[in-house]
């Protein structure tokens, strides 16, 4: 369940943008009946409401587009079940505000860049400390 990556590093090294060659990203070849039914679990738990699942989902079908954010899903769920089988344990959903604890400043960049692009202005202040 993991994207092939066949990227050329060249300009990467320098920190530059990369202008070497892109091959496909196409999802490596495997048990296309796992394959089939991670992707069928994947579309369900990201139409869950409040889950770790569909905040990722939601988040990268913005820029992948939605068949390759659900085999992101997909794959997260794999990894998910690996850990329970190896270690024994039961899963804990995150919950959908998990990315947003992480780096708590990301979301509000994110809704400011796009009032910016809908051709507003806005002036942002902290809040005063609350006793």
């Amino acid at each position: 369940m993991c994207p092939r990556n066949e990227e050329s590093p060249t300009g990467q090294a320098r920190g530059l943008k990369a202008h070497g060659k892109r091959r496909s990203t196409r999802l490596r070849t495997g048990a296309p009946w796992l394959k089939a039914r991670l992707v069928q679990c994947a579309w369900a738990a990201a139409r869950t409401k409040a889950t770790y699942l569909n905040a990722q989902l939601v988040r990268l079908r913005t820029r992948r587009g939605p068949k390759k954010a659900v085999c992101a899903v997909a794959a997260s769920i794999l990894t998910a079940a690996c850990h329970m089988l190896k270690d024994g344990t039961f899963s804990q959903d995150r919950g959908a505000t998990h990315l947003d604890r992480r780096r708590p400043a990301a979301p509000a960049r994110r809704r400011l860049k796009r009032l910016a692009e809908l051709g507003f202005s806005v002036q942002l202040e902290p809040l005063a400390a609350v006793s």
